[in-house]
């Protein structure tokens, strides 16, 4: 997949499929619209477009509104794309300049007389332009002047309701990692930097890995402590995690995302990891002494191997 981050990198193409969205998450409904838009290319003979944007919309036009929680950082959406098997990825520059285009000045300027092309798909609820004003009504217009068609994907049912971005944060704010995984079709991650802790973990006999995200406005999951497995490099290992302020050894800390690896020993400062949520095991909670607190700790130990080792039956499945 080739990836652009500007209209001038992109050679014009009049038989271009092309989708338009933020997919925050790629999730299951998102991979469905971007598989329709690389068959019909595939249909016609043409090129597969994606477009995104960078930062997120409501980075820009919703800041006001509180801090944004993404599934996914730009990094991780144009890997995730990738996987789909899309020709070409443009990651525009999202402004608040930007933001105030036209919806129909947006597509004749960047997907008609930009890249070219001859059919659009989009999801059911797509709207698209300034204040998200362009609907599929528009779109249909512009396509019937400029000579383009469009497809409409429906929604993607997950248990009965529409998969979308918004029930994947609803999920993971519930601690319902199971709900997160079956909409996004894969664990939910974090990808960071290990940094020096405290060493409190060591001192009880499960050292761990303190986490440090890469974007601060990606979203973090409900406080508790989670069974896991950390990718370093070519490497994966399973462990715990435990995302809070650890109330029973450091009762005025602030939140911090720290991991226990089962057996692994090596030394993690300064490595980049991804982390995935495989179970949630229990809320954070304050223990009476350390002994209570190490008890429960060889506790959820247990539990967090037993919940890697059903995922991994799963997953092994043919």
């Amino acid at each position: 997949m080739k990836v652009a981050r500007h209209l001038r990198e992109v050679a014009r193409d009049p038989n271009s499929v092309v989708t338009i969205g933020t997919f925050d998450g790629v999730h299951l409904g998102h991979r469905a619209i971007i598989r329709k838009t690389v068959e019909e290319a595939q249909r016609r003979g043409g090129r597969s477009v994606a477009i995104t944007f960078d930062p997120h919309p409501k980075e820009v036009v919703a800041s006001l509104r509180g801090p944004v929680a993404l599934l996914s950082t730009v990094d991780e959406r144009i890997q995730l794309i990738g996987g789909e098997g899309v020709d070409l990825l443009l990651v525009l520059e999202f402004t608040y300049e930007f933001s105030r285009k036209d919806p129909r000045e947006f597509t004749r300027e960047y997907v008609v007389g930009g890249i070219g092309v001859a059919e659009v798909v989009v999801g059911y609820d797509h709207s698209f332009g300034r204040d998200r004003q362009g609907g599929m009504e528009d779109l249909l217009e512009v396509g019937r002047e400029c000579g383009f068609t469009v497809v409409r994907v429906p929604p993607f049912l997950v248990d009965g309701v529409a998969v979308s971005s918004t029930a994947v944060r609803n999920a993971l704010a519930a601690c319902d990692t199971a709900k997160a995984a079956r909409l996004l079709g894969r664990p939910y991650s974090l990808r960071g930097k290990v940094v020096e802790g405290d060493h409190r973990g060591r001192s009880l006999g499960y050292p761990t890995a303190n986490i440090e995200p890469d974007v601060r406005s990606k979203m973090i999951p409900a406080r508790g402590v989670y069974a896991v497995r950390m990718t370093v490099g070519t490497e994966r290992f399973g462990g715990m995690m435990n995302i809070g302020v650890r109330p029973s050894v450091t009762p005025n800390g602030g939140e911090i995302i720290e991991v226990h690896l089962f057996d692994a020993s090596r030394d993690l400062y300064g490595a980049e990891v991804e982390v995935e949520l495989i179970a949630w095991l229990r809320a954070e909670r304050k223990f009476g002494s350390l002994e209570e607190l190490k008890n429960q700790l060889a506790d959820d130990g247990e539990r967090a191997r037993g919940a890697l080792a059903e995922f991994a039956h799963r997953t092994d499945k043919p």
